[in-house]
């Protein structure tokens, strides 16, 4: 039975709803996960290493078409709730050639200055020539990748989450299998991991592009359009929160590598790859779900039904709560497989990876929240305090923290920075969404 924006959700329906965007997520986050374990396995722990200095900064990219899909998938969602499917229509594409230009941009930015780029997100003499190289390649597909990243939001907007799940299905097992044929066949080394994982982008990108151009497109469909200045500048704005949450993980991520860099050397940045390569996918099922409910919160905001509004806020923070808990058992007993999986031919690296992990996964009590209320405003169309909350969780305490903690624990302290960011995070998130509840009713 299909569902619809208008639906009462109960839990099942709600999960029904949703689930396609989360394997969706988690899909689209393996490339950087499939790329790891072949380039550890295959190319060595310097190539693991360059690998995660540059994926920050594909992260920072990709986050602009993240923003202009989760802002303009509300704007989208919330015109389809007050009847106006044309206007929705209209928007969207504006929204879609937005992204089509910015990517241009930035991607030939970035292969022009990738050096100096690489040098100032930490990477050392040693680590250069694979990070130049693994870098101008994945960033010269940033269009595609962009379009991934927007088309996950607008996929659910318009009530086809299942299609955006069979392409992002179709995106990670082209970038898996290429990364088999580049890496261990042809051996072409870091640079094969990079071709894989943008032919991945092409796949989930440029293809949905294409069904969206066509005029048996159902719910929305590429139209001609025209600039609507305001309706841009709201999408920014609204979708800023995503933008400042990836960018500012993805900084944070550049300043952890500087001080593992610091303290640990090309060993530490290893480790924390493989942290980063699990934290990729469980961060993922809470923006999947984020992702997949907040549609749904637009159109009722639109529509005005509060009832239901209320509805999906509460089974929302429940699943959120039951799903925290089960990813904390789950990474705490499966911390030495998967370190495992990517470092355990070397027996120091994996002692110092496993025993960061287990500090490291009890972040996930409480970054669910944090996610799901960032996404919660943000379909609310409050982008200001959307942006407040990923700002305040992803980039204030954890690049503060970062620095602090190790002054006084040592090198555990970078672990035990994530935890308690995360902690306070999640504190200030529950204070927004208790202090706005009667303004929005939910």
């Amino acid at each position: 039975m299909e569902i619809r924006l208008s639906d009462h959700f109960t839990f099942r329906r709600l999960l029904r709803f949703t689930l396609p965007s989360v394997v969706m997520m988690v899909v689209t986050s393996l490339y950087s996960v499939v790329d790891g374990l072949f380039v550890s396995n295959l190319v060595g722990d310097l190539a693991l290493s360059a690998v995660n200095i540059v994926m920050p900064i594909a992260m920072i990219v990709g986050a602009f078409g993240f923003m202009l899909g989760t802002g303009g998938s509300a704007i989208v969602a919330r015109t389809l709730g007050e009847g106006d499917r044309e206007k929705a229509n209209r928007y969207f594409s504006l929204f879609i050639w937005c992204v089509v230009g910015l990517g241009g941009i930035l991607s030939l930015l970035c292969v022009i200055f990738m050096e100096p780029i690489v040098r100032l997100a930490g990477a050392s003499d040693l680590l250069l020539a694979d990070c130049i190289t693994y870098g101008r390649i994945l960033l010269a597909g940033s269009i595609p990748f962009m379009l991934q990243t927007s088309f996950q939001s607008f996929f659910v907007a318009a009530e086809r989450p299942n299609a955006g799940l069979v392409f992002s299905l179709a995106a990670g097992a082209t970038n898996m299998v290429l990364d088999y044929v580049f890496i261990a066949l042809l051996d072409l080394g870091i640079a094969g991991a990079a071709l894989a994982t943008v032919a991945g982008y092409c796949v989930g990108g440029l293809i949905p592009l294409a069904g969206f151009l066509s005029p048996k497109a159902a719910t929305l469909r590429l139209v001609p359009t025209r600039f609507y200045g305001r309706q841009l500048l709201h999408a920014c704005e609204n979708g800023s929160s995503e933008l400042m949450s990836n960018i500012s993980a993805s900084v944070v991520g550049i300043l952890y590598n500087v001080q593992l860099m610091d303290l640990m050397g090309e060993k530490g940045v290893a480790a924390y790859s493989v942290m980063m390569y699990v934290d990729f996918v469980f961060v993922a099922a809470f923006l999947g779900f984020s992702v997949g409910s907040a549609p749904i919160v637009s159109f009722h905001y639109g529509a005005a039904n509060h009832r239901e509004l209320q509805n999906v806020f509460r089974k929302s923070m429940a699943i959120i709560i039951v799903t925290s808990l089960a990813m904390v058992c789950l990474s705490e007993g499966l911390c030495r497989p998967l370190a495992a999986a990517f470092v355990g031919y070397g027996d120091a690296l994996m002692d110092l990876t496993v025993s960061g992990f287990r500090v490291f996964a009890l972040c996930y009590l409480f970054c669910g929240v944090s996610i799901f209320a960032s996404s919660f405003f943000t379909a609310l169309c409050n982008g200001l305090v959307s942006a407040l909350i990923s700002f305040l969780r992803s980039f204030l305490l954890r690049g503060g923290l970062v620095f602090l903690l190790p002054l006084l624990l040592g090198e555990d302290g970078i672990w035990v920075s994530v935890v308690v960011a995360e902690a306070l995070g999640a504190v200030v998130s529950l204070a927004f969404l208790w202090a706005l509840r009667r303004r929005y009713h939910y």
